[in-house]
């Protein structure tokens, strides 16, 4: 086995975008290439194609995540996703900022993407960090509903009142599968962990038009292939928000994800557990302690992946410090 993995800091992908704002910046601390462009989202850790996450820090700077998988295979990623996933990196982690409603679209589930797209499907969970009074997350339908009704709704511009909606509240979580129709709401800045995948079939764009005033293309046929028209239950998760304690928000095939908010020094033992871990800082700050004594800051906003072969941590928090701690089991 290797010694020279290290926790990996990787370069923020920002992405401009028609609904973006300024929280990714103001709150986030991401540095705007263009500080006049609305960015709305930072890819964090990217393994999709035309997007791969580049490190940062270390000996490793300059390297892709997926030259790393590469060279390093299980050492990097654990042995059993390695054979599962090959080279490709199984999830991808982003940050956005949805200073306008985000249109209401749909994902196919790993099948159906592979059908049609040679791709994985997008299973994904959004951890509220921040927003504005009244802001909304719609997810699902708010009663059962035939393909034909919803085919209607969507023709006549009426969707939106079949949704089901819910305040939008920091530390909420949603888990979105496959096949759940949603959308973000105006004034929410979240985390959204979901599988590699950049398959989104667009349902309404709430009649928006581009800079150069043409509307985005929408995805009606097919998004009407793969949705699930039954009435949504319990779509917001309610986790305890313990202090020095792991609360578990979510675990699925595609990835388990822990929140840790604690406020002095805590072991991570991952002995266990075959697979990469991946911090997300959302307040505060902390060091990642490894192998005797050597250390990477990790800071509100910033991103961290620990290698596979990385079993023992330490957290140190400057005062009170929250994590999401992601990983697959």
């Amino acid at each position: 086995m290797s010694n020279t993995l290290y926790p990996l800091k990787f370069k923020p992908i920002l992405k401009e975008r028609i609904w973006g704002g300024t929280k990714l910046h103001n709150i986030m601390g991401k540095q705007f290439p263009n500080p006049a462009e609305r960015y709305g989202e930072s890819w964090e850790i990217s393994g999709v194609d035309g997007d791969v996450s580049v490190v940062q820090n270390g000996f490793l700077a300059g390297n892709t995540l997926n030259e790393l998988i590469e060279v390093y295979m299980g050492d990097l990623v654990g042995e059993s996703l390695y054979e599962r996933f090959g080279e490709e990196f199984p999830l991808l982690i982003k940050l956005i900022d949805a200073s306008e409603t985000l249109s209401i679209q749909v994902h196919p589930d790993d099948e159906t993407a592979r059908e049609r797209h040679h791709a994985y499907g997008k299973t994904e969970m959004w951890y509220i960090i921040d927003a504005e009074k009244d802001a909304l997350i719609y997810t699902g339908f708010e009663n059962d509903i035939a393909r034909e009704e919803y085919l209607r709704a969507v023709k006549e511009g009426k969707l939106e009142s079949y949704l089901h909606k819910e305040k939008a509240v920091p530390g909420d979580v949603f888990f979105i599968p496959a096949g759940r129709v949603h959308a973000i709401g105006k004034g929410v800045l979240l985390a959204e962990i979901q599988q590699t995948s950049d398959i989104t079939y667009r349902i309404f764009d709430w009649n928006r038009v581009d800079s150069s005033g043409k509307p985005r293309d929408l995805h009606t046929e097919l998004a009407a292939d793969v949705i699930d028209f039954s009435k949504v239950r319990d779509p917001k998760l309610h986790p305890q928000d313990e202090v020095n304690k792991t609360s578990e928000l979510t675990s699925c095939d595609y990835f388990t994800v822990n929140r840790l908010t604690f406020t002095y020094a805590i072991q991570r033992d991952y002995n266990m557990l075959d697979s990469f871990v991946i911090y997300l800082c959302i307040e505060g700050e902390c060091s990642v302690v490894y192998e005797s004594g050597h250390s990477e800051r990790l800071s509100k906003g910033e991103t961290i992946l620990l290698p596979a072969e990385l079993k023992d941590i330490i957290l140190r928090p400057q005062g009170k410090c929250t994590l999401l701690e992601i990983y697959v089991k």
